[in-house]
């Protein structure tokens, strides 16, 4: 009777210490706020949460043994109200633009209570392309001279208002275009019937609307030159306690960023499938010589770009100063890199940028419906091999003479040497004034293929 009792007594104490045990397990919550619709932030956000690459690199041993983690994926058009909800303590993680992530850091700041860090890139471009503006595609304008006495929509606070600011000024017109602030989807709406005369956005919503041809790409982001972003954000006190799931992130978008770079074809097509952006738009961004470099190392160029930024957000609409030696801080990606057997230092120092007339990328593709994508030596035996191949094609792409800047062959303006070469622009006073020094024809064909002239 004694042995029964005592052996009831134990198998009691273990039921209740395993049941203390279970219930004590802490949950951790991983909130990102995302914004799927934007092709420099999908390896942070949309890729990570489809491929579920957190359920492979966030921390499983050690103190993290039994951990239980409530993953959740917010999805937002634009940065602020991912601030605001981290400001809210509803969000751990944000992922958003160069302009965003400077009001999210001072704003922060400024509260004095808490603050967040910048710890890693999700997408870039060096020279500013990805921001555009563009005009309804049977505007006569072809420059930002053409807007004077025009009004130009933007969503305010964005890169793409930073470029449309600098690019006004620049250019003599900032007190002769009317500015108003538009949402990336309403000014592509407005675009599409004609209710604006120029819209300015960031990527990819210019080639968007090349792509369904309601647009015309008449300022490119690269003239501007100021390197265009995104990148993620973490609460600081969350990174504190969580170090190790700040790696885990960062790992997982270190993944995300190779599988669109190995693959950038199957890609466009998944990542089209998740948010509805053609997968021909998203060829064009993540392909080799695209206008997207996935690669998360923070380099100076960045910093100087955001201190830059925030000059004009401070004059312009009054954001509060921001700690730059504070608030960035790759020591988290560091450990990452490090952990991924990937050299941090070297890819900070490297750093890609587009070229006219590189060498190491094929002049021309066709994006075969069948078999997928083809290269062609030149941009005439692409234009020969799309001739009566219509409906067997997605998309054309090519280079632009000048600038080396990926174009839709469909978009672009191209000209015809009197040796049988073309060569393509981005913008058809470039390919007038190249006609009047070199000669050459206009190739107009199929709207499939080239843009009529």
């Amino acid at each position: 009777m004694r042995d029964s009792r005592a052996l009831a007594t134990i198998t009691l104490c273990g039921s209740l210490a395993l049941f203390a045990s279970a219930s004590s397990a802490e949950t951790i919550r991983v909130g990102i706020g995302h914004q799927s619709m934007v092709t420099n932030t999908v390896s942070g956000g949309i890729v990570l949460e489809k491929l579920n690459l957190l359920d492979q690199y966030l921390p499983h041993t050690g103190k993290y043994k039994d951990v239980d983690y409530d993953i959740i994926f917010r999805d937002y058009d634009s940065g602020p109200p991912i601030t605001n909800q981290m400001l809210a303590d509803k969000l751990d993680f944000g992922v958003m633009g160069d302009y965003p992530l400077i009001v999210n850091g001072a704003k922060f700041q400024e509260t004095g209570k808490q603050e967040t860090r910048f710890i890693g890139v999700t997408g870039y471009n060096l020279l500013g392309t990805g921001n555009g503006i563009v005009v309804p595609v049977d505007s006569p304008a072809q420059s930002l001279a053409d807007l004077k006495g025009k009004t130009l929509s933007v969503p305010v606070g964005s890169a793409a208002w930073g470029m449309t600011l600098k690019a006004l000024s620049e250019a003599g017109l900032s007190d002769d275009v009317r500015i108003v602030n538009q949402s990336p989807a309403v000014g592509a709406a407005n675009i599409q019937a004609g209710r604006i005369d120029a819209h300015a956005d960031f990527c990819p919503w210019s080639e968007i609307m090349e792509y369904r041809e309601t647009g015309r790409k008449i300022f490119d982001g690269s003239e501007a030159e100021i390197p265009t972003f995104h990148g993620i954000v973490v609460r600081e006190r969350y990174a504190e306690k969580y170090p190790e799931v700040v790696e885990g992130i960062l790992k997982a978008t270190l993944a995300a960023q190779k599988w669109i770079q190995d693959n950038p074809m199957e890609a466009a097509v998944k990542v089209s499938d998740w948010t509805g952006v053609e997968k021909e738009v998203l060829y064009l961004y993540f392909s080799e010589g695209g206008i997207t470099t996935a690669e998360a190392s923070i380099k100076p160029q960045w910093v100087d770009a955001m201190k830059y930024d925030l000059a004009l957000l401070k004059r312009e609409v009054g954001v509060p100063d921001l700690d730059f030696n504070r608030w960035v801080d790759d020591s988290y990606l560091r450990a990452a890199y490090e952990a991924m057997d990937l050299d941090y230092d070297t890819l900070v120092a490297s750093v890609v940028s587009t070229e006219p007339n590189n060498p190491a990328l094929k002049p021309a593709e066709i994006w075969f419906k069948d078999k997928g994508i083809v290269t062609y030596d030149s941009i005439a035996k692409m234009l020969a091999a799309s001739k009566g191949a219509d409906d067997r094609i997605n998309a054309t792409y090519v280079y632009d003479n000048l600038t080396g800047l990926k174009l839709f062959g469909k978009a672009a303006y191209m000209v015809k040497g009197e040796d049988g070469q073309v060569v393509a622009f981005l913008k058809k006073v470039d390919s007038e004034k190249y006609i009047a020094e070199h000669g050459g024809t206009p190739v107009a064909g199929d709207p499939t293929v080239a843009m009529a002239q």
